[in-house]
């Protein structure tokens, strides 16, 4: 037994992460701590009701068992909502004013991992430094909060309709075209929550992989990876597409292909729904993080729309966007924010969005996109490193001509090209993202600080 229990305190500082908890089932997540983080949870939050939802990982059922068991031992009422994207669990709590809400998700990672995303009332992030902290440290040090004397009750909750016709109200649904849409769900939630929002639209699907699968059978459920990106790519080629859309495993980000089957970056989908939400709301604050284009804070102001550069993060995100009253946000990464969504995150709202804009033109999809997409960027580029902020000390000596800022990590700008390079939270690495006014810019600023981080 202490074995095991010397095991369990390891796994538990592994896996509880800045915004969530993830690890590898049975070895790092399990049963026993989800039952914990059930109890913790409810006594941190001093929660009545919340809601549990789960993807379609085959370990899912399981760990939400264990998580509702800890839950109710701790006095709450839950309510089980069943499998549901995680946007949809925001939703629930948003919608039916619910004390707080977790979903049982590892999102995009492979189908041997599991976690958990976590939420307070009027679905309020959690992160490590407003909670997880304090649920990571009863646990390794097994100071659980007592039981309730009155065990909560659990009742089942069918929540999708009232989701999809949520995400509707973000656009008018008779603006709509027929166009005809490739979706590749990943054999995530996308196959569940698609179906429902589309079934009051006039436009053609072509499904991908709708139907869950845990064990990712076709490709893993992470757009990021551009080879994962390449069944959607040739389905739009194939028949015939207006564009081509991609979801994450638990569904909360989205990512866009045109009609020629060009890849379409987050921070330009920021931009395009950034001048769509202007349209309905002059003058409005729009946020985007530091990594995205400078296309997007010349879109927002061209727009009318006050631009609002953040750190990355979706929970420091979420605040900055509840403290300052901020109308929309977005990030490179594929994760859109809505005020009217609790200022949660919905890839299903954004894609609503893009087709509300491609709908309104005569032009395709490349054409509409093309005043948004003309600078050249690196994508992510990660490396390890042995002392990442000495690293980072270094770099900027090299760069004394360029302006520089410390929002988050290093930002290195330039007239025509900028860099930023930010510490991992999880590992010994350093990320770097790098963006010119054309290919040659992008490549020489690239290289030149590739070249300072690795030697």
């Amino acid at each position: 037994m202490g074995e095991l229990r010397a095991k369990t305190v390891l796994t538990v500082t592994d896996i509880f992460k800045s915004y969530d908890v993830r690890g590898l089932f049975p070895a790092e997540i399990n049963e026993e701590i989800a039952y914990k983080i059930g109890r913790c949870f409810v006594a941190l939050l001093n929660a009545r009701t919340i809601a549990v939802g789960r993807d379609m990982r085959m370990s899912g059922v399981q760990l939400a068992s264990a998580f509702i068991s800890g839950a109710t031992d701790s006095g709450a009422d839950v309510v089980d909502i069943g499998m549901v994207s995680t946007d949809a669990l925001y939703f629930a709590v948003g919608h039916y004013q619910y004390d707080g809400g977790v979903m049982i998700t590892a999102s995009h990672n492979p189908g041997q991992y599991n976690g958990m995303k976590f939420t307070g009332a009027e679905a309020a992030a959690i992160s490590l430094e407003t909670g997880l902290g304090t649920i990571r440290d009863q646990i390794e040090s097994n100071t659980l909060p007592a039981k309730s004397s009155a065990k909560g009750n659990v009742v089942e909750k069918f929540v999708l309709k009232d989701f999809a016709n949520h995400c509707l109200k973000f656009i008018d649904p008779k603006s709509i075209k027929p166009l005809k849409i490739a979706i590749d769900a990943g054999n995530g939630m996308a196959g569940m929550i698609v179906p429902q929002v589309f079934q009051e639209l006039p436009c053609e699907i072509i499904p991908l992989y709708f139907e869950p699968d845990g064990n990712f059978p076709n490709h893993p459920a992470n757009p990021l990876e551009p080879e994962n990106m390449l069944a959607l790519q040739d389905a739009v080629i194939k028949h015939k597409c207006d564009f081509g859309v991609a979801f994450d495993g638990d569904a909360d980000r989205m990512f866009l292909v045109d009609e020629k089957a060009n890849l379409i970056g987050g921070d330009i989908v920021t931009a395009l729904v950034s001048i769509n939400t202007l349209r309905r709301n002059s003058a409005a604050k729009i946020l985007y993080n530091l990594i995205c284009s400078r296309s997007v804070p010349e879109a927002i102001e061209k727009h009318g729309g006050i631009a609002r550069r953040s750190p990355v993060g979706h929970s420091l995100i979420k605040k900055i966007m509840r403290d300052e009253d901020i109308c929309f946000g977005g990030e490179h990464s594929g994760h859109f924010y809505f005020k009217d969504n609790w200022y949660a995150d919905s890839g299903i709202i954004a894609l609503l969005q893009c087709l509300e804009v491609f709908s309104e033109s005569d032009k395709a999809v490349s054409q509409v996109l093309a005043p948004l997409n003309g600078r050249c960027r690196s994508g992510e580029i990660n490396s390890k490193v042995a002392d990442a902020r000495a690293k980072l000390q270094e770099i900027e000596a090299s760069f004394q001509d360029a302006e520089i800022d410390h929002l988050d990590g290093l930002t290195i700008s330039y007239a025509n090209w900028w860099a930023n390079i930010r510490l991992s939270n999880t590992e010994p690495l350093l990320r770097l993202n790098v963006e010119g006014d054309n290919d040659d810019l992008m490549k020489s600023g690239r290289d030149r600080i590739l070249e300072l981080i690795r030697r």
